[in-house]
């Protein structure tokens, strides 16, 4: 949620929302890739956790 939302909010340019990204000084300029990275990371979580579960049925 926080990769997708906030990606969306970034090119939207809706400015600074609930989004983690955007209240992490150290990200400033690069909110919008922090968020794509956020949210290939969840896919990628998400996809190994369902691997997993279905390995052990």
């Amino acid at each position: 949620m926080q990769g997708g939302g906030g990606a969306l909010n970034n090119l939207i340019g809706e400015g600074r929302s609930w989004f983690l990204v955007n209240y992490l000084d150290f990200l400033s300029g690069y909110e919008l890739f922090a968020s794509i990275v956020l949210g290939v990371l969840g896919v990628a979580i998400v996809a190994a956790t369902e691997s997993k579960t279905k390995q052990r049925t």
